[in-house]
């Protein structure tokens, strides 16, 4: 089986890129544009010829698009170039897999929608309150508007965690920076939403079951068009901080909740709760989600109170 991973210098990418690689049966090919090392293929997914040349190459039965910009607030400082990436990209992708016939699978977010109605199936309408979900619901869009040869398919996910190359890559690896820094500055942190944290090597590791289950010689046998992957524990940032404080055995008074609700832009841009049902796994597909509990994770990474310098989070 022929897979092609988008985005695989990235937090994401990366895990989906390792989990196949370690797998017989498949040949992977890993792109990435500004940081792909010896061993990715360089592509800017923008340059539509470069791309639609690249496929035709390579022939993947399956792409998993991982690339993207994820932070809503540089979506927000830059929209022209979140557009590009997070609808653009997409729509260049799907109109490809009718032309080549491979299966696509998009990494969308929790954010396509407002938070005030969770848990979220997947034939919920979305509705998206900051400018990052919008350009996500977009790229959803034009997935779902191609007809043709291969199969289309959104992976919504929520806010995501696992390892990286610095703990800013991720808003959650990012917390522990905020919990060691013992040096009397102090944060304010969101206790008002609350997130569904996903490791991304248990996300990795879904996709190699799926596609063990939906092999490339039955890759018409039909995919569900919308999944949604997430853990199931709620906690708010704050939470989080309390646990990551509590594994390192160091204090967080530095650390004070914010538990008000935001008003005017902060409240567009702060759903309270998107939690995604992942009936569709468990119901329609036949499969455990297999998330891993996020407290038990981070004991192995960090340790009995110890972050080793060696450990990439």
């Amino acid at each position: 089986m022929k897979i092609i991973i988008t985005g695989a210098s990235g937090v994401l990418g990366s895990a989906v890129y390792e989990e196949f690689k370690k797998h017989r049966g498949y040949e992977v090919l890993g792109l990435a544009h500004s940081n792909p090392g010896t061993e990715l293929r360089k592509l800017d997914l923008l340059d539509v010829p470069a791309t639609d040349a690249l496929i035709k190459e390579f022939l993947p039965d399956w792409v998993i698009h991982c690339a993207a910009e994820r932070r809503p607030d540089v979506a927000e400082k830059d929209p022209q170039a979140a557009e590009a990436l997070n609808a653009q990209v997409p729509n260049t992708l799907a109109q490809l897999s009718a032309t080549y016939g491979f299966n696509l699978f998009y990494i969308s977010t929790d954010y396509v929608f407002d938070g005030t109605k969770p848990p979220y199936e997947v034939d919920d309408a979305p509705n998206p309150v900051n400018f990052y979900g919008k350009t996500k619901r977009q790229g959803e869009v034009a997935i779902e508007s191609v007809e043709g040869p291969g199969q289309r398919v959104i992976v919504r996910v929520p806010v995501l965690y696992g390892p990286a190359k610095k703990n800013s890559d991720t808003a959650i690896n990012i917390l522990l920076d905020v919990v060691q820094d013992q040096s009397g500055k102090t944060y304010k942190m969101d206790h008002y939403a609350t997130r569904y944290p996903t490791n991304t090597l248990d996300i990795a590791a879904f996709f190699h079951r799926l596609a063990s289950k939906f092999p490339a010689e039955s890759c018409s046998v039909p995919i569900p068009s919308i999944i949604h992957y997430s853990s199931a524990e709620p906690f708010t940032k704050y939470e989080i901080c309390l646990i990551f404080a509590k594994i390192l055995g160091v204090g967080h008074e530095h650390i004070i909740p914010d538990a008000e609700e935001p008003k005017g832009e902060a409240a567009v841009s702060r759903p309270r709760d998107c939690h995604l049902s992942t009936s569709v796994i468990e119901n329609t597909l036949k499969m455990d989600v297999g998330a891993r509990g996020f407290e038990d994770y981070w004991r192995g990474v960090i340790g009995k109170g110890e972050v080793a310098a060696d450990v990439v989070y």
